[in-house]
């Protein structure tokens, strides 16, 4: 048998496999490949992004300014880019803790969470200083995971790896 014929799960011996993170891949599990170099780009990325995103935010205030369009809509213009970043900010920090519950609101909050963008650039930023966003979620779940595995693995009877090991031994004796 090559290692062509085998399938990923019989080279590790089976059992569940991380889900990969954005720009972080698997190297989460074990800080390896590259995370801590990974880590400090997406956090520089993000703030250079949130920097980028004001900065064109900040043209178009000047814009409705040069037309003239009056205090009022200049005011809604900055509370509603504020209100949008603040619920951005806030689902996207929470989507680092739990899980999205896929419901209509989580839908309905995907247009401020776009007109936010700046304030989920800077939850992206924030999380990214302490570890990769999202890792810790991905890290229960992964580790719950492991030890169901394994208790359905060890709790088996008729498992014939573990079968064939304990006769081989009793031979040898």
């Amino acid at each position: 048998m090559n290692e062509r014929d085998t399938t990923p799960d019989e080279l590790r011996g089976g059992g569940p496999e991380p889900e990969p993170i954005r720009f972080f891949g698997t190297t989460w599990v074990d800080h390896d490949g590259g995370y801590g170099l990974r880590r400090a780009g997406v956090a520089v990325g993000s703030l250079a992004a949130a920097f980028a995103g004001a900065f064109v935010l900040r043209f178009s205030y000047e814009g409705l300014a040069l037309a003239a369009v009056g205090g009022f809509v200049n005011a809604l213009v900055v509370v509603t880019f504020a209100i949008c970043s603040a619920i951005a900010f806030r689902k996207t920090w929470e989507s680092f803790t739990r899980r999205p519950s896929g419901s209509a609101a989580e839908d309905s909050l995907r247009s401020l969470k776009a007109i936010g963008f700046i304030g989920s650039l800077i939850a992206y930023f924030l999380r990214s200083l302490a570890e990769a966003p999202g890792e810790k979620l991905r890290r229960e779940e992964y580790e719950s995971a492991r030890v169901q595995f394994e208790k359905r693995r060890g709790a088996r009877t008729k498992n014939p790896a573990a079968r064939t090991a304990k006769k081989a031994k009793s031979k040898r004796k």
